[in-house]
């Protein structure tokens, strides 16, 4: 069916306030977060109800019409960006919905339109926890946040989306409504269809609903922010706290690249002197708060820890995570390119991994500013440059592949929570196999004859392999 003649049967469908198919709107989405070029698809549509999201993938397999469903966009590798300018965009953000907040059952039942922070603040509400918080999630939505399993700050102690999806609901490729998990702790019912879901990028469905685990909040935690003269002293304290079995909720790290910038753009007064920093939480009962922050102290020190500031209230503590999460958007400011990755090694191999992206930055001359998530293993080398200086740009993709290299040497990943996309495709074979790439395609082939959603992403479609 011709385009217009597509256009016109949607504006039917949702509503011609729903149908975007102006160059300035669907330019808007033509591009995600991370560095690639951007590609403006057909047009883009907004279904208000689950009923006519439904609708939309019918039409469009019907029709074999390839398609990428958006969330809020915010993705770093690619995900959301239009396969070809033929491609259709399905945007979740009118359905937004929290349907149920169940505290006697501890669950929560929204649509995938749903902000993260939206439903963290409707749960604490009611006085109850919803602990994955990815750095996005005052703009992130639970649908982005299940298809890339997004992790976050408190990771390292509750893990990451995946541990709090109990069920979810999607449309297949060919439109059909497939159900997967339940409302009850435990559930076999079927394949674990909820499993292969998350994670899959878009892949494999769209999501239209998720069942989501809710926890007891904490009931005292405290704060500290530790300096260091030596960026692999704070490496190895990293390293030090986990070998003692303490379980921070949070265990951040900044270089002083990172401390610098942010603290001229908040001026909160981080130590500027430092060599790296280091931002740890505990959290739990008051007794265990109270034993697990002093001996979280005393590693610091024994690992050569120049300064130890406690939060003294929650002001204050609010305070410090604020400078944790302007990290990215501090970054971001410095130069026209910012590329943001999220290798992660076993925890042990912290201080290897730190000590290997300090090396390739000065091998390659590369600006680098390393954030991230320290006590899981998740760090955020921050590539300040510009994409238009070729020269420069070059240098940067080399640094970048000799970092993956390394990350996989240390029998680490190529994402922590960030995801494949197209952005790191190339890579996938490295760190799992041929056959492992095969067998997935395989499975998307079965699940997707036509190869409409999501074609190029993640793993790719079958053929000219």
């Amino acid at each position: 069916m011709a385009r217009e003649a597509l256009i016109k049967d949607f504006e039917a469908m949702l509503g011609k306030e729903n149908v975007f198919s102006s160059e300035a709107d669907r330019r808007t989405y033509a591009y995600d977060a991370a560095v690639l070029n951007p590609v403006v698809p057909a047009f883009v549509l907004r279904p208000t109800t689950t009923e006519q999201l439904g609708q939309c993938v019918v039409k469009l397999y019907n029709e074999g019409v390839p398609m990428t469903v958006r969330g809020a966009g915010t993705n770093l590798s690619g995900g959301t960006i239009p396969d070809t300018s033929d491609t259709v965009v399905i945007l979740t953000c009118a359905l937004n919905r929290i349907l149920e907040i169940n505290t006697n059952d501890l669950y929560a039942v929204v649509e995938p339109g749903v902000v993260t922070a939206d439903l963290a603040a409707a749960v604490a509400a009611k006085g109850l926890f919803y602990p994955p918080d990815p750095g996005s999630m005052s703009v992130s939505s639970i649908g982005g946040n299940i298809a890339e399993n997004a992790g976050g700050l408190r990771g390292l102690k509750y893990g990451v989306t995946k541990d709090y999806v109990m069920g979810v609901e999607f449309f297949d490729a060919t439109g059909g409504w497939v159900r997967s998990g339940s409302r009850t702790v435990k559930c076999v019912t079927g394949y674990n269809l909820a499993g292969m879901f998350i994670q899959s990028e878009g892949t494999l469905g769209v999501l239209s609903q998720a069942v989501l685990k809710l926890v007891p909040p904490p009931r005292a935690s405290k704060a500290c922010l530790a300096e260091f003269d030596d960026l692999q002293k704070a490496a190895e304290a990293v390293a030090g706290i986990i070998a003692e079995h303490i379980l921070p909720c949070t265990l951040e790290f900044l270089d002083n690249n990172t401390i610098v910038k942010v603290d001229d753009f908040t001026h909160i007064g981080l130590p500027r002197n430092a060599a790296a920093i280091l931002l740890i939480e505990v959290d739990g009962h008051p007794a265990q708060v109270a034993d697990d922050a002093e001996a979280v102290e005393r590693v610091l020190k024994a690992c050569g820890a120049t300064a130890v500031h406690v939060a003294r209230d929650a002001a204050e503590k609010t305070k410090l995570w604020e400078a944790r999460r302007q990290a990215l958007p501090v970054l971001a400011r410095v130069k026209p390119t910012t590329v943001l990755e999220d290798a992660t090694v076993p925890r042990s191999q912290i201080p290897a991994m730190m000590k290997a992206i300090t090396e390739i930055s000065k091998k390659y001359r590369v600006d680098v500013g390393t954030f991230g998530h320290a006590g899981d293993g998740n760090l955020h080398p921050t590539f300040l440059c510009d994409k238009r200086d070729k020269e420069e740009y070059a240098r940067v993709e080399a640094a970048i592949d000799e970092m993956f290299d390394t990350a996989i040497k240390l029998q680490g990943t190529l994402s922590g929570e960030h995801g494949i996309g197209t952005a790191k495709a190339k890579w996938m074979e490295k760190e799992t196999s041929r056959g492992t790439i095969l067998f997935s395609r395989r499975l998307r082939k079965a699940l997707d004859p036509k190869g409409l959603l999501n074609p190029t992403k993640l793993v790719g479609i079958m053929g000219g392999e």
